[in-house]
């Protein structure tokens, strides 16, 4: 894999029709369909090929039909079918029909029967999508995945795949499951997060000759290295333990005190100087043998410890004395990281929730949707039908780094900025992920990372951990929580090497 990663502007479809409408005098779609073609042409390689081109009424469509007058050109044999009525294009779309056609080409009402395919592009809808994909639409959506599974064909979507919200990542009824997606002048969120990059495959970028930053500022980031490389310094000869923080996690409540020895592990492996661990449990051990090196006391000797991070939640319960505990770390002046049940103690205590919001030093919260759920008052599946609005909620109510775990971890600052992060994969559906990400991002706080930079690049670095595993073949399925801290600990050193 590669071990730098730059970041990419992500924009929504609002923002993108403003991009749009300043370039108006710009033969954009042109640009679109030559850039589909070539792609579609690295993709099927066999020339005289059978492929399948489904337009939709609005601008995708003509986009496709721009695509498909350039593949005729090349002697593929292009089936074009056109979902929506000639006369109803828009002008843009209309022309390419018109170009189309005038150069010989068919268009179809229904997909043929009997006929295989060596490729399939979807130009039905793109971004443009306004309500839920049914009727006769749908029936195209379903068929173009059946088709696409049958023949092992690629199916390549323009702009984005038809029925996936390019702003959320959410199904709007059914959509399209592409191998590859070809997004036009920049990237969109939806195509990286929640159900995107289950439908979106190879996602590919088209600037169609655009500068998009210089005509609009970007809705968002898709993360990467460089948004952190100032805090990848190498360490100076002349330092000691001392120089490198002391990190702290409260939790490891009875049957639970793995969780705390799993984000204690991780934090020391990323470079804190020193870790403590506060353990719940009064019958918990008083050496962790696999990692000696950490330093296990009371929890109210944690807290009276000289830190300059801790992490609350892992294996923390939801006892009287964790809520106590909790109230006492939130009321301490160094960088906080509040997780799993200490984000469960924060959705029902309101009074906990004042005191977070009120801190003055840093806060991090890192919930899966089920505790953002909770900690928003609302359902589990409104916050993953918005990620990123619930993620920005959550920072603004909390005055709050958030961290919104899932496809797509979606990191949100109180100012309203928000990033995208696509490492990672299946393989961190596993218990005790969430405890080590915990570890990593507490051990960059403890170092002196803000918490931003501490968010992206532990997130990050997690989901490339797991990536860097399931690529030697380990997973992603039975890849375990403690099976990413090593390989973490190696990226991180070569990400500092290469900005020597």
């Amino acid at each position: 894999m590669k071990t730098i990663s730059r970041s990419q502007p992500l924009y929504r479809a609002a923002d993108l029709r403003a991009i749009e409408n300043a370039a108006a005098d710009l033969p954009l779609m042109q640009r679109a369909g030559l850039a589909a073609a070539d792609l579609a042409t690295a993709l099927c390689r066999l020339q005289g090929a059978s492929l399948l081109v489904i337009a939709g009424p609005g601008n995708n469509g003509g986009d496709a039909l721009v695509a498909a007058r350039h593949l005729r050109e090349r002697r593929f044999v292009v089936s074009v079918v056109l979902a929506g009525e000639a006369g109803r294009l828009p002008r843009d779309a209309a022309a390419a029909y018109r170009r189309f056609v005038d150069d010989g080409g068919s268009v179809l009402e229904g997909i043929p029967t009997g006929q295989r395919w060596a490729l399939i592009i979807d130009g039905l809808f793109g971004i443009g999508l306004q309500r839920p994909v049914s009727g006769h639409h749908e029936e195209l959506v379903r068929m173009a995945n059946a088709l696409a599974v049958r023949d092992r064909c690629p199916l390549l979507a323009l702009d984005c795949p038809s029925g996936l919200d390019a702003d959320t990542g959410r199904i709007c009824g059914a959509a399209v499951r592409a191998s590859h997606t070809i997004t036009f002048i920049a990237g969109k969120p939806g195509l990286f997060t929640g159900d995107g990059p289950d439908h979106c495959g190879n996602v590919s970028v088209a600037s169609l000759e655009l500068d998009a930053e210089r005509l609009a500022r970007p809705s968002a980031h898709l993360v990467g290295n460089d948004l952190f490389a100032d805090w990848l310094r190498p360490r100076a000869r002349n330092s000691h333990k001392g120089s490198f923080g002391n990190a702290g996690v409260l939790g490891g409540a009875p049957s639970m005190v793995g969780a705390a020895f799993l984000a204690g592990r991780a934090a020391l492996r990323l470079g804190s100087g020193r870790v403590y661990l506060g353990l719940i449990d009064r019958q918990a051990p008083r050496l962790d043998v696999v990692q000696p090196e950490l330093m296990l006391r009371a929890p109210d000797a944690l807290l009276a410890t000289p830190l300059t991070a801790l992490a609350c939640g892992p294996g923390m319960g939801s006892s009287s004395e964790a809520l106590a505990l909790l109230e006492s770390a939130c009321a301490l002046d160094l960088p906080l990281l509040l997780d799993a049940d200490a984000l469960n103690m924060l959705a029902s205590e309101p009074r906990l929730a004042v005191v977070v919001a009120a801190r003055q030093a840093s806060t991090v919260l890192t919930p899966h949707p089920s505790e953002a759920a909770r900690l928003l008052g609302t359902t589990t599946a409104s916050v993953q039908a918005d990620r990123a609005g619930a993620a920005l909620e959550l920072a603004a109510r909390h005055h709050a780094l958030v961290v919104l775990k899932g496809c797509g971890s979606i990191i949100a600052t109180p100012d309203g900025r928000w990033f995208v992060n696509g490492s990672g994969n299946p393989g961190l559906a596993s218990a005790g992920t969430g405890d080590v990400l915990s570890g990593f991002i507490v051990a960059l706080l403890a170092q002196g990372w803000p918490a931003c930079e501490a968010a992206l690049a532990g997130v990050h670095l997690h989901g490339a951990a797991a990536d860097e595993r399931v690529g030697g073949g380990c997973g992603p399925l039975g890849l375990t929580a403690g099976e990413l801290v090593d390989s973490a600990r190696g990226l991180l050193n070569r990400w500092v090497g290469h900005r020597r």
